[in-house]
């Protein structure tokens, strides 16, 4: 009897939202590597961003598809298009996520309304299509993208705040109604992560001297890749006791 679970992913199939870049980008990698085929939601299937490539140069299979979290038959139908594409699904990554800088007195209807339809609609119906999908198979693996914004405020992103919230305990009421399905539902809740779409802020001395050195335990920013690992640990076969569980990857801030 071996006592080291297994991490490899190897004949898996794994769907990653906004795959594109940053953390999806880096996710999709590190699936890859761990062995899964990758299907690949992108906001805009045409536009070339040389992920299906890289995946390809891990000797990985990957399909892109046109998935925009907003629009809800693209959501149903990227879904069953690499069902029919791979076979399978076992995997569902819902990395895809806007945060717009707003004061809360100055928010607009419509700023409210796409946060809350990419981040947390989205979020429902991307693991409702693929739920479907596991309760056939019996089995399935779905991965949440919260943020330290659910467990703590941010000014300047209450909406965002709220989403990431939401989608904390939307994790665990799909933990338990699907357990009976073997489908295992969890979250990783990032803190402050270098990618392109984050690098202005983030670059800033004021932003690194007023907030990372005052709050994070850990006083740095995070990399893609230490997302990826944790993703990669629950979709694994060591991770099959893990339900309902959202994984803070903050660098120690909500300890503090």
């Amino acid at each position: 009897m071996k006592f080291l679970p297994s991490f490899a992913l190897d004949g898996q199939v794994a769907l990653v939202t906004a795959a594109a870049r940053g953390l999806g980008r880096a996710i999709s990698l590190a699936l890859a590597e761990a062995g899964a085929s990758l299907a690949l939601g992108l906001r805009d299937v045409t536009e070339d961003s040389g992920i299906v490539d890289e995946v390809a140069a891990l000797g990985g299979r990957a399909l892109p598809l046109q998935m925009d979290m907003g629009n809800q038959e693209q959501i149903r139908r990227a879904i069953s298009t690499a069902v029919d594409h791979f076979g399978r699904l076992d995997i569902l990554v819902n990395n895809a996520g806007i945060a717009p800088t707003n004061l809360a007195l100055d928010v607009r209807e419509d700023d409210f309304d796409r946060t809350v339809a990419i981040n947390l609609k989205g979020t429902f119906f991307a693991c409702q299509a693929a739920g479907e999908v596991m309760k056939r198979q019996n089995g399935g693996r779905i991965i949440n993208m919260s943020s330290q914004a659910g467990f703590v405020a941010l000014p300047t992103e209450s909406i965002y705040c709220m989403t990431k919230a939401g989608i904390v305990h939307l994790t665990k009421c799909l933990a338990v109604e699907w357990g009976k399905y073997n489908i295992n539902v969890n979250a990783v809740a990032p803190t402050f992560i270098h990618t392109p779409g984050t690098e202005p802020v983030l670059s800033s001395p004021d932003f690194y001297a007023e907030t990372v050195n005052k709050v994070a335990a850990l006083h740095r920013i995070g990399e893609p890749r230490e997302v990826a690992g944790a993703v990669v640990f629950l979709a694994s076969p060591a991770a099959s006791l893990i339900t309902g569980h959202t994984m803070l990857i903050d660098g120690g801030w909500t300890a503090v």
